[in-house]
């Protein structure tokens, strides 16, 4: 469901008293997922919090699983890692087969791999979740035989957590800007009923489970996006044995290694607080002697084609599609050869080496200021103004939460 026809087309929008500010304090803090059996958390304060956690650590993650390599679970983990580092442009590896693992991203926000039992609804519980909230689709579960099921039913009687599914597409950026907005507002709802820490995972907490984990931290906590972005991915802190905060960079083993799609987010916020405006557009191949053309990129991705149709009038191979404002590139895919179009817009070569053709919707309307709020953000690195937050509150408060399947 889109609920951004729920919001009013004013800038002008009234204080919330429901809504609750959550400003975020630059406090660094992390946790030890190194010794089995207790996680430490630390903060510049030197406050500690230790609770009991029955975990194994694996890369520097918590994981809930013993390690049983079984050779089907190895070749599926191998498969979806090799589709997860083609589609998203990083080197990326899951390994299913040594159970849920995860990372604190700031103390009330944790992004994960997917449950496996129903066991790990109480491993979640141990360490002070309240929400557990899944972003994986069916053929997700299905692929690695997660009984979805049994763990919805399970976290049922349980009084003190709530598991919700709120679906986006594996390995789509697309369809994650699109969603990102119900999405977060079906997290801070349940966020501000819950209380509590929330468990924000995908299948394996690489890509869709951070995008949402930062987008909240933008909409809600009040994080520039940059700011979310590096908490997540540039710096973290670990204590050490002595207590002392030990900094460590990306590239440590310490870090979760994700790729969150960070220009879906930018365009997501700006659908908020813009509107969604489409456009038809019409992408055309002008050779006649071909027997097949494809597209592929634009909305859908890489991984997908979509076929042209011939136009006898026109003498040329036609695709007519709507697509929201924003920025596209796309290949045409001619009897199996990729080509680009020398008649239509082309990017810059890419450290690839490849060429794209691009479509840019924009708002060409002199009488709108919605394409330079567009622009302003998606820039390099935007930031909110008030007003801008204050309309993601009403979109927040206003959008229904989707029902849970």
């Amino acid at each position: 469901m889109n609920c951004l026809q729920n919001l009013s087309r004013s800038y002008v929008v009234p204080p919330l008293q429901s809504f609750k500010a959550q400003q975020h304090q630059h406090i660094p803090f992390s946790c030890s997922f190194i010794k089995l059996g207790m996680v430490t958390y630390s903060t510049a304060q030197h406050r500690k919090l230790t609770v009991n956690v029955n975990v194994k650590a694996v890369s520097g993650s918590a994981s809930s699983k013993n390690v049983i390599n079984t050779d089907g679970e190895d070749k599926k983990s191998d498969l979806y890692s090799t589709n997860m580092t083609q589609a998203m442009g990083a080197d990326l590896t899951y390994r299913h087969e040594l159970g849920m693992n995860y990372n604190f991203i700031c103390p009330d926000l944790i992004v994960g791999s997917c449950l496996q039992t129903p066991a790990d609804v109480d491993k979640l519980r141990e360490i002070g979740v309240k929400t557990i909230f899944c972003l994986q689709q069916d053929p997700d579960l299905e692929y690695f035989g997660v009984d979805i099921k049994a763990i919805q039913e399970y976290a049922k009687t349980c009084d003190d957590i709530q598991h919700i599914r709120s679906r986006i597409r594996d390995f789509d950026a697309f369809d994650l800007r699109m969603r990102l907005p119900t999405v977060i507002s079906t997290l801070y709802n349940a966020i501000n009923k819950n209380g509590g820490v929330a468990y924000i995972h995908c299948t394996a907490g690489l890509g869709r489970a951070p995008a949402v984990a930062l987008a909240y931290m933008y909409w809600v906590q009040g994080y520039k996006l940059s700011e979310a972005h590096n908490l997540l991915m540039v710096i973290f802190y670990s204590p050490t044995d002595d207590g002392n905060m030990l900094k460590r960079s990306a590239f440590s083993s310490s870090k979760r290694p994700c790729f969150p799609k960070v220009d879906a987010i930018k365009s997501a916020t700006a659908d908020i607080l813009t509107g969604l405006r489409k456009e038809l557009v019409t992408l055309a191949w002008g050779d006649k002697n071909c027997s097949t053309v494809e597209i592929s990129g634009l909305d859908i991705g890489w991984g997908q084609k979509l076929p042209l149709k011939f136009d006898k009038e026109r003498g040329a191979w036609v695709l007519k599609k709507e697509l929201p404002e924003g920025y596209y590139e796309y290949k045409y895919i001619v009897d199996g050869e990729w080509r680009c179009n020398e008649l239509e817009p082309l990017t810059w070569m890419n450290k690839d080496g490849h060429t794209n053709n691009y479509v840019k919707i924009v708002d060409n309307d002199p009488s709108s200021d919605k394409a330079s709020v567009r622009e302003r953000l998606t820039v390099e690195d935007p930031e909110l103004t008030e007003d801008d937050r204050n309309k993601m509150r009403q979109y927040l408060e206003s959008c229904p939460d989707e029902e849970e399947q």
